[in-house]
């Protein structure tokens, strides 16, 4: 590293944690960002911020004036915009030495294998079952963490599936793809605008825990975050031995 970059990441350098080694892993990492929305937006600039290498941010959308009240790397200037183009130029103001990536497609089929392998970690920050299932099939295909996030109304989740442990159970395993589950949007159910800041925030520091192998990782756990009681509570996650995506790539 530089001086500047000394100078820039020196509160991570100053944790012992952390320190010189773990701040040029993160320099190393290679982050796909799948959603440049609520959750999306504080886990772009948060890696950005902390020096990640290269960031890839995928998603279709433009800006929306209804947007603004929470996916916060999005300016009023910015609507109209694509989501990714207006992400970039926000990562970039923040930290111009990181390599951004922008993907204007939805993230499925032969793009999303070739966007997961070529990522070390990945971030789900979308917000649909078919893509979150779709996330979580490419990167236990190709043996990637996938740190994955969820908010609608006032409750948020949190999880980390690492396809590289024999024992971390999958998406699929929490959400079974043959069962009924009702989808909830934001657009209809409402979401309470810190709430996808606390989450994608944490799948930012999970990101860097992963990279920079530091603490212990959320995964066999499902997070499940209530902003109205302002509580965190942990539940086991077991791996399905029958799962089809999990238990099958082994």
């Amino acid at each position: 590293m530089n001086d500047d970059q000394l100078l820039r990441y020196s509160r991570h350098i100053l944790l012992p944690e952390i320190g010189v080694e773990g701040q040029e892993s993160f320099q190393k990492g290679d982050v796909l960002i799948i959603g440049a929305g609520g959750l999306g937006s504080p886990a772009a600039l948060f890696l950005a911020s902390s020096g990640v290498g290269s960031i890839t941010i995928c998603d279709e959308d433009t800006v929306d004036l209804t947007n603004l009240q929470r996916q916060i790397i999005h300016t009023t200037d910015s609507i109209g915009s694509l989501k990714v183009e207006s992400a970039q130029r926000s990562m970039e103001a923040i930290n111009p030495h990181v390599q951004i990536k922008t993907i204007n497609r939805r993230a499925e089929g032969q793009l999303l294998k070739n966007l997961v392998s070529a990522s070390s970690i990945i971030l789900d920050c979308s917000d649909n079952f078919v893509t979150r299932h779709a996330v979580n099939k490419a990167c236990f295909e190709f043996k990637k963490p996938l740190v994955s996030g969820a908010a609608i109304k006032f409750d948020g989740q949190l999880a980390v599936f690492d396809a590289k442990n024999p024992n971390s159970p999958c998406y699929q395993c929490l959400f079974p793809e043959e069962n009924e589950f009702e989808e909830t949007r934001c657009a209809v159910m409402g979401v309470f605008a810190p709430l996808v800041g606390i989450i994608g925030t944490a799948q930012a520091a999970e990101a860097l825990k992963l990279m920079g192998n530091i603490g212990r990782p959320a995964v066999g756990k499902l997070m499940l975050f209530d902003a109205l009681a302002m509580d965190w509570r942990s539940i086991k996650l077991n791996k399905d031995p029958k799962c089809a995506v999990c238990s099958a790539s082994l």
